[in-house]
């Protein structure tokens, strides 16, 4: 294929499947420090318009919400005003009905910085996470861990 001129990057956004995706973002908006999405301007303009049915809508983290989606975003990224969408790294989770089974084909890894990986496993523990196992093999050590919905996550 032949490129006549320079192509911008492309945006993107991780989609994970979630039985809670509201639960499941405020997890991960704590793990990462992110901040969750405020969606709650544009819910209640459309919901005031009659464009979507309540029943599209929930309560939570304090305000309207989209039901069946939920996201977090890094808070120093753009997003748009009108929406609360973030227009970069952010991880946005969709309520699918059936649960999660086998390992994840994907997985996020954080990393520490070194010394504070012990601090970490302890408040992403609090958090609700859980540790599956320590890797100790040549190329490196780090500790697999799940969130509360089972997603594998390795933390360096």
């Amino acid at each position: 294929m032949t490129q006549t001129h320079a192509a911008a990057p492309l945006h993107w956004k991780l989609v994970i499947d979630a039985a809670d995706p509201h639960a499941q973002a405020g997890f991960w908006a704590a793990a990462l420090h992110y901040e969750v999405e405020d969606h709650s301007a544009l819910v209640e303009k459309l919901l005031g318009a009659g464009a979507v049915p309540a029943a599209a809508t929930v309560e939570a983290h304090g305000r309207r919400a989209w039901r069946d989606l939920a996201a977090a975003r890094h808070p120093d990224d753009p997003y748009q005003q009108e929406s609360g969408t973030g227009l970069g790294r952010r991880l946005l989770f969709q309520r699918v009905p059936e649960t999660k089974a086998g390992k994840n084909r994907l997985h996020l890894d954080l990393h520490t910085g070194g010394t504070r990986r012990e601090d970490e496993v302890a408040r992403l523990e609090a958090l609700g996470a859980s540790v599956l196992r320590q890797v100790k093999e040549p190329g490196g050590e780090w500790v697999l861990m799940a969130d509360p919905e089972g997603n594998e996550f390795c933390l360096h």
